[in-house]
């Protein structure tokens, strides 16, 4: 491995599974085929680890079909398929080498207390192999979302320098999941096993329109997988990025069962979306959030609320006026009757209107720049755009920007994250967007200054005030091009929101 990683020429993305390909797995390797650049390679690897299995799990009768995973890895486009014995991943032996131990609080539910020790063993064999393949990017399947969920957060606790990238669960002809453990199946636990998928699309269904209580659907659910002759193990709906018991109120949750159909044990779930996601960010003016969220919403196939502009379009009507910007009363008589509308990204671009009119570029003047913060703070112009907002955001399916969305607008959203750069940071990237407008550029140290009384301003006014949400994920984004924190904003996202629900649109 050592020798054919130093010679590739480009970036590895790696597929790491325990045999038994399927379906599932070529999936995984055909994603993984189509984001690698040129030149670049997948490799696959199988190794059928011993610290997954507890005391008297299928170890010893686990698929070993190591031809037929060659065929399918091949034919799914895989560069090589690697397949490491025991000495190689534990050169100490099993029993005396290192073991990573997975947070307590992703192990309280779901398959963690009936397998103990089995997510340790999943992150301290996918460290290892990382640390020996050194990927660009791991390709996990959503099917085991608990696995995908740890292993995303040893990946970022560790600090490694991979990403973690997910695919939704690939289904059978009949509906069951693809698993390597369904080649144990009779034809009449087949059959049986079936009714997993049935069932929990009937109580997504039931949880989806409040029909019954959460409590009462779980019981519906449980009795009806043993009516159909399994043995349910548990049945329960959590939080899908913290693996908590969900509240009835979240518009996102996991709904997951695991069950065994004669000596099979399998896991299915589904995810239960009463909207669309939203994803709110915040953060101090000349951070970039305009941008990257403009590229991120256009990545991600949401619609993108750019909520600084609209503050902008009011600002601008405000001068247009020659009212007093720091007159509350002043502003409040221009308010009557303004629309602001935004529309559609079309390559990257959004045009904004007042009252019809086309004010995309006037809105990004110096003068209005000096001033958005005054307007801003008013509560009647706060309440007018933040009512609009959040009539767009009914059905969710959109990405906003500004410096109260968690906060205020949307304190919902699936995802809050805090985008954030230095105030020398942003100083430079200001005087650069001046410049490519055709505007004079102060001395840094003056935009500088400019900046940090800005951020003073907004933290303090006493209508929504500059703050990071409680639960949004900062992230700092100095030293980061547009490309990078882009996939961050993406990872972060995917977290929250699997592939299976909503679906990375096709570039």
């Amino acid at each position: 491995m050592s020798a054919w990683r130093a010679s590739r020429p480009g970036p590895v993305d790696f597929v790491p599974t325990m045999g038994g390909l399927h379906q599932g797995h070529a999936e995984l390797i055909r994603r993984a085929v189509a984001c690698c650049p040129e030149p670049g390679s997948v490799v696959v690897s199988v190794y059928i680890n011993p610290l997954q299995f507890g005391e008297g799990e299928d170890f010893e009768r686990y698929p070993r079909t190591f031809e037929a995973d060659c065929l399918l890895a091949g034919q799914a486009g895989a560069t090589a398929i690697w397949c490491p014995d025991e000495r190689q991943i534990y050169p100490e032996g099993v029993a005396s080498g290192w073991r990573l131990q997975a947070p307590s609080a992703l192990l309280s539910v779901l398959c963690g207390p009936s397998r103990p020790g089995h997510f340790d063993g999943v992150v301290t064999v996918v460290s290892r192999l990382l640390a020996l393949v050194q990927p660009r990017q791991l390709w996990l399947g959503e099917k085991d979302w608990q696995q995908l969920t740890i292993v995303r957060r040893m990946v970022s606790d560790l600090g490694l320098s991979v990403r973690v990238r997910g695919c939704a669960t690939v289904r059978e002809s009949d509906g069951l999941a693809a698993s390597s453990r369904n080649l144990y199946l009779l034809p009449a636990e087949r059959r049986s096993a079936v009714a997993i998928g049935v069932a929990l699309r009937g109580a997504a269904t039931q949880l989806q329109n409040r029909l019954v209580g959460q409590n009462d659907v779980l019981i519906q659910l449980r009795r009806q997988l043993e009516t159909a002759g399994l043995e349910v193990e548990y049945v329960e709906v959590v939080d899908p990025s913290t693996l908590q018991p969900a509240q009835e109120t979240q518009s996102l949750r996991l709904l997951a069962a695991a069950v065994c159909s004669g000596s099979t044990r399998l896991i299915d779930h589904i995810f239960v979306m009463t909207r669309s996601p939203i994803v709110a960010i915040d953060g101090p003016a000349g951070a970039g959030k305009s941008t990257v969220t403009r590229a991120f919403a256009e990545r991600m196939g949401l619609l993108y609320l750019d909520t600084g502009a609209m503050y902008r379009a009011v600002t601008l009507w405000v001068q247009e006026h020659r009212a007093d910007p720091a007159n509350a009363d002043a502003v409040e008589r221009l308010l009557n009757g303004l629309e602001v509308d935004l529309s559609p990204l079309r390559n990257g671009v959004q045009t904004v209107f007042v009252n019809g009119r086309d004010v995309t570029e006037a809105i990004r003047d110096p003068k209005v720049t000096a001033a958005v913060s005054l307007v801003a703070a008013h509560a009647c112009v706060r309440a007018l755009l933040t009512r609009q907002q959040q009539r767009l955001g009914e059905k969710g399916g959109l990405v906003a920007e500004g410096r109260d969305i968690g906060t205020a607008v949307f304190p919902d959203a699936e995802l809050k994250v805090f985008l954030t750069a230095t105030p020398e940071e942003r100083a430079r990237r200001r005087a650069k967007d001046l410049q490519m407008r055709g505007h004079s550029v102060p001395a840094l140290s003056e935009l500088e200054a400019q900046i940090v009384e800005r951020d003073r301003l907004d933290s303090t006014r006493t209508i929504a005030p500059l703050v990071q949400a409680q639960d949004a994920t900062e992230l700092i984004t100095d030293g980061m091009g547009i490309e990078a924190v882009i996939d961050a904003l993406e990872d972060l996202f995917r977290r929250r929101v699997a592939e299976e629900v909503w679906p990375t649109p096709e570039r």
